[in-house]
């Protein structure tokens, strides 16, 4: 089975940065794409945004030119820069990886806080 921990989250002020960590263990396939969503409440859960292990990327458009994914993989982790961060980031943020036959994990998720 894949193991998703994720570290990094917090409480950070509007402005200020936080850099999220999705280290991925298990049976984890070559190709595969490894994201973030985020989930505010009252909301649905949302891309926030993905890349494969060629490094294709995809940004919500309201992170972009703020946030950054990035992964390692030989280390199995992604990662996710968050610049300039705004209150309406406040959600808990969860990484997927999803490989190549569908197969998708999640992991527990962690609390982001913007204070305003």
């Amino acid at each position: 089975q894949v193991q998703l921990v994720e570290s990094g989250g917090g409480l950070v002020q509007a402005g200020g940065s936080l850099r999220l960590s999705c280290a991925a263990s298990g049976s984890i396939f070559r190709i595969n794409t490894m994201g973030w969503y985020r989930q505010a409440p009252g909301k649905q859960r949302e891309l926030v945004a993905r890349i494969t292990s060629g490094g294709s990327t995809n940004y919500a458009d309201s992170v972009k030119g703020r946030f950054t994914i990035s992964r390692d993989n030989g280390k199995n982790t992604a990662y996710l820069q968050m610049n300039n961060m705004k209150p309406e980031d406040t959600a808990v943020y969860y990484c997927n990886l999803v490989i190549v036959s569908g197969l998708s994990t999640w992991g527990q998720g962690t609390q982001v806080t913007v204070s305003s």
